[in-house]
């Protein structure tokens, strides 16, 4: 799908379009294939995007990266433009899906940077790939069976977590933007800073047939994910520099304490005025404060 064009002032964007010169594929990758944009030129960095929104989200993070890096962002498995199969959201499973995607570019090593559910499947990743990461920005989601997750899971405003199945994808056939317009709101700090153009073109998106599908198994994998978890643990903590970043209205620096319980070199930062959409909600600084991070040192 064509990245919707901003006429706003670059830190009021919304679909930020990626570069001109970035290529477009479909790569095939552990059974399944990923609609993937890729460009720029130095070290690699791999964004993985959440729930609720594609790649598309990382257009502005990535026209301030490519002059310095070579910038990979797919869409998950079941997501955007990418493949929906009918299995496979386990995030080892999608873990793996990164895996065979970088070896099927060539990449050896990779900074990530992750968001919502992308933080989850860059952590089975990394977990499992460990010399291959040589930084990690993880931003404003938990991670299955690390930490606090049995008390966060008690928040009420994580309903969703346990909504799924064959009756809820009825209920939500032909109304994926109500369903959507719940996270875009009640997860924003001022739900006006996720603009309409947004939330139609991502809506479209998941009312493609298998979508809202996918959507319920991320969801429905996550006590699969936290035994996971727990596994790859036991191989120690995450050893490389990580950078835990919490909007200022939704996990703030509770994000650093969250990784602290799964990486030994943690600095945790916040991205003011954002809650968890903080693409929409603060571009400028969530873009300062990643591509600080991984230029340092």
């Amino acid at each position: 799908m064509p990245q919707t064009p901003s006429t706003a002032a670059p830190e009021a964007s919304q679909i930020v379009p990626f570069p001109a010169d970035f290529r477009i594929a479909e790569i095939e990758t552990n059974g399944t294939t990923l609609h993937v944009r890729t460009g720029g030129q130095g070290p690699a960095v791999l964004l993985i995007h959440g729930y609720g929104e594609t790649g598309d989200m990382w257009g502005a993070l990535a026209q301030a990266l490519a002059p310095t890096h070579t910038v990979v962002v797919p869409d998950l498995r079941g997501m955007g433009l990418s493949a929906k199969p009918p299995g496979g959201y386990d995030k080892k499973t999608q873990g793996a899906d990164m895996a065979g995607l970088l070896d099927a570019l060539g990449i050896d090593k990779v900074a990530l940077v992750t968001h919502d559910i992308g933080n989850m499947v860059g952590f089975a990743f990394a977990a499992l790939h460990r010399d291959r990461v040589t930084k990690f920005a993880l931003i404003d989601a938990p991670l299955p069976g690390v930490g606090p997750w049995d008390e966060i899971l008690k928040n009420p405003l994580l309903w969703h977590f346990r909504f799924g199945g064959p009756d809820m994808e009825r209920l939500v056939a032909g109304r994926e933007r109500i369903y959507l317009d719940r996270f875009w709101n009640e997860f924003s700090a001022d739900p006006s800073h996720f603009s309409e153009a947004a939330r139609e073109h991502y809506a479209a998106l998941y009312a493609q047939p298998g979508a809202m599908h996918a959507g319920f198994a991320q969801f429905a994998a996550f006590d699969q994910d936290a035994l996971d978890n727990v596994e790859f643990l036991k191989a120690g903590k995450l050893a490389m520099p990580v950078l835990a970043l919490g909007g200022e209205h939704s996990f703030g620096l509770g994000m650093a304490e969250v990784m602290r319980f799964a990486a030994s070199d943690v600095t945790g930062d916040v991205v003011p005025g954002s809650g968890h959409w903080i693409m929409e909600e603060n571009p400028a600084a969530t873009v300062a404060l990643v591509t600080d991070f991984l230029r340092a040192g």
